[in-house]
């Protein structure tokens, strides 16, 4: 199992540096998995990229804002979103417990909710916590439920008795607990009149529930017929054999292959270990399934950037405007920014990464990281060290050996297949 201790830090994490990987691969896979899973110790390297204060949104107390104070607003809440963007991928990039963190923006991408529509950073950053602090799935998703970003995003502050909005018991039941084919429309219709009375406040970053918005009748839902609350279907959902399934299948998806179904025996395994995520990824790590997906799952764009970054020892703090606005640019042209995935269904996987327009994107992004390395001379062999690659194919390596200028190798190594697909 040695050699797939590589596979195990690309797929855990967002990218193994040179040193890391030695260090694994002497440890073993159990150990090295084991460390993932439950790191020792406080995440030093994160406490560099603290998790930044924003202060109250600048429209909490202007429910009728002047002209001008629109203006101001919108201005602040500019800044504060590329302020927080910048810091999560600063984090992703630094952080030592590396399991952590990605599966935190496996969860952001789960509940994807969109600063495009919330608009406020601040319920972003209160969402993005949320999904930090949470416990186990059934801790994150009570909370997630009532979560103001999350309601606000799917339209639950317009959700009252008199008029029921569908949106976010769809995408509960569809997105985030049981997947399609396991409910009918009318448990969707029930779900939303569970999930009245509930409003968002931008001053406490919270929502709370108006009493009298709520319908008390009973609803029958998935056969079941009860006065049920938010808190009460949440429950209901997540007794349900589908929820451990359905996430078992969307991490398969996310952490293993997107283009080979997950075996049947490998989600029951985790399912068994639901609802504790760290400890289904374990079980995942552990499968032999696992082991037999080497290249088939394509990096996403921050999984891309961020684990080129780990390697070639760059981080987004330091970075002058310039540079640091070229990534943005670069990462919005390829379709992946944190805190704006394009739907709720969040961001696509597999080979919809792979576009000739995404490519030259790409090609330009890393031309940009080059720029800012140190890097003067390299090889095809060592250049695959620093990218914690085996090797080349005979077509790369017979373009990188032609190639003199170490950037513009760096360039090409990592827009290169071998990069791209793990």
């Amino acid at each position: 199992m040695t050699d797939d201790v590589a596979l195990l830090l690309h797929r855990a994490g967002f990218g193994p540096t040179g040193a890391e990987l030695a260090a694994a691969r002497k440890a073993g896979y159990a150990a090295t998995l084991s460390a993932l899973i439950s790191p020792p110790g406080p995440d030093v390297g994160a406490s560099s990229a603290p998790i930044p204060v924003l202060g109250m949104d600048p429209f909490a107390d202007k429910p009728n804002p002047t002209v001008a104070q629109r203006s101001s607003g919108d201005h602040v809440r500019r800044v504060q979103i590329e302020q927080i963007t910048k810091w999560w991928l600063d984090r992703m990039t630094v952080a030592d417990h590396q399991a952590v963190e990605k599966l935190l923006f496996f969860w952001h991408g789960h509940w994807a909710t969109s600063i495009e529509k919330v608009r406020s950073p601040a319920l972003m950053l209160a969402q993005h916590r949320t999904l930090r602090q949470s416990r186990d799935f059934v801790d994150m998703t009570r909370r997630m439920i009532v979560d103001p970003a999350l309601v606000y995003w799917l339209d639950g502050q317009l959700n009252t008795k008199a008029s029921p909005n569908e949106n976010l018991g769809r995408e509960l039941m569809e997105l985030f607990t049981l997947g399609i084919g396991h409910y009918t429309e009318k448990d969707v219709k029930e779900a939303g009149r569970a999930l009245t009375g509930w409003r968002v406040s931008l001053g406490s970053e919270a929502c709370f529930f108006q009493a009298e918005q709520h319908d008390k009748g009973r609803k029958t839902i998935l056969g079941t017929t009860d006065a049920f609350t938010a808190r009460r279907l949440v429950d209901m959902l997540l007794g349900r054999k589908e929820c451990p399934r359905f996430i078992a299948t969307r991490m398969w998806y996310r952490y293993a292959s997107s283009n080979r179904p997950i075996p049947e025996r490998t989600r029951e395994s985790m399912a068994s270990a639901f609802p504790e995520p760290r400890s289904m990824l374990k079980v995942l790590f552990a499968d032999l399934a696992f082991q037999d997906t080497t290249n088939t799952l394509v990096k996403q764009p921050v999984e891309w950037l961020v684990g080129a970054m780990r390697q070639l020892g760059l981080r987004l703090g330091g970075l002058p405007a310039e540079q640091l606005t070229s990534i943005f640019d670069g990462l919005r042209a390829l379709g992946q920014l944190p805190f704006a995935p394009p739907s709720v269904g969040g961001w696509p996987a597999g080979g919809s990464w792979l576009t000739s327009a995404a490519a030259q994107v790409r090609l330009g992004l890393a031309g940009t990281l080059a720029t800012l390395t140190a890097i003067e001379r390299t090889t095809p062999e060592e250049l695959a060290y620093i990218l914690c690659l085996d090797g080349w194919s005979d077509r790369t390596y017979a373009v990188l050996k032609g190639v003199k200028d170490a950037r513009h190798m760096l360039t090409l190594g990592l827009a290169s297949p071998e990069y791209l697909v793990t």
